[in-house]
């Protein structure tokens, strides 16, 4: 696979985010481990994670130690595995999401991140989401504290406009090195973060970055409309709609890498494939 640049780090042109494996309409144990190793073997070197990728009512970090069982039972080297994990956010009983930004939680999330996933330094801790109540520059603070003291060996901010990520930078410096936004072909308000990403070198890592891609567009709710040049030009690659996607995405910055989810190891073989799927201009000239 292709790599790209994630601040100290090459890792492979598309992720895995592994968060549908312990939310609601998880797969088994099993299949989702699979699914891990799937990724594994095609060149996947990103996973992403958060303490509170879990099921409404069950244990928090339930994907990290998940995603560590994966690593520790996969017949291949894995120390080249870069896992991405945040702290911020947690569930509420009725399948709501809460955040939380102090800096003593940041620090208590952080430790226990370290013990599900068995390791000595986090290799990327990103502040899931801005709080709302409390300082930016104080949860910011906590993460240059939690790199200092050799807990974190880099860090990154998830969810943040331009003015969050250059106030980001200044308290962090080279410390910063990642942002996790929303971004796809249905979702594109963070055109101006990408860009400000791809200004001072900081990987973009688009989370659901599949939306508005039906699986089965000609089948799905939509009927023959729903039909997008996507599907045109994966049709003429023989290749799925979400391979093109993804691909379309890796041409929008440089820094840009997508951390598509999957649930089957079919889904994650298919989308790492986008990493080495390259476009013709007249491709791109039909894509929105």
């Amino acid at each position: 696979m292709r790599t790209r640049t994630l601040g100290p780090y090459e890792v492979g042109a598309v992720g895995y985010g592994a968060m549908p494996l312990s939310i609601e309409g998880r797969p088994d144990g099993a299949r989702a481990v699979a699914t891990v190793h799937a990724a594994l073997d095609a060149g996947v070197t990103l996973i992403d994670t958060a303490d509170s990728y879990y099921a409404p009512g069950g244990e928090p970090g339930h994907n990290e130690l998940l995603v560590a069982r994966a690593l520790a039972s996969y017949g291949g080297a894995t120390d080249h595995v870069l896992v991405a994990t945040k702290g911020g956010r947690g569930r509420t009983g009725d399948g709501g999401w809460t955040v939380n930004g102090d800096p003593g939680h940041l620090r208590r999330a952080a430790e226990g991140s370290l013990k599900r996933l068995g390791v000595e330094a986090l290799g990327l801790f990103q502040l899931h989401k801005p709080d709302p109540d409390v300082p930016f520059a104080e949860s910011l603070g906590a993460l240059r504290e939690l790199a200092e003291e050799g807990k974190v060996r880099a860090v990154g901010i998830s969810n943040a406009d331009t003015g969050q990520i250059r106030e980001a930078r200044s308290i962090l410096g080279d410390l910063l090195v990642s942002v996790q936004n929303r971004y796809s072909p249905a979702v594109r308000d963070g055109e101006p973060e990408l860009r400000l990403c791809a200004e001072l070198g900081l990987a973009y890592l688009p989370w659901s970055p599949l939306g508005g891609i039906s699986r089965s567009a000609l089948d799905g709710p939509g009927g023959p409309e729903a039909r997008s040049a996507f599907h045109t030009v994966a049709e003429a690659r023989g290749v799925s709609p979400q391979q093109v996607a993804l691909a379309w995405l890796l041409t929008l910055s440089p820094t840009l890498i997508p951390i598509p989810g999957a649930s089957r190891p079919a889904s994650i073989r298919d989308s790492a494939g986008a990493a080495d799927l390259v476009l013709t201009g007249e491709e791109l000239a039909l894509l929105p």
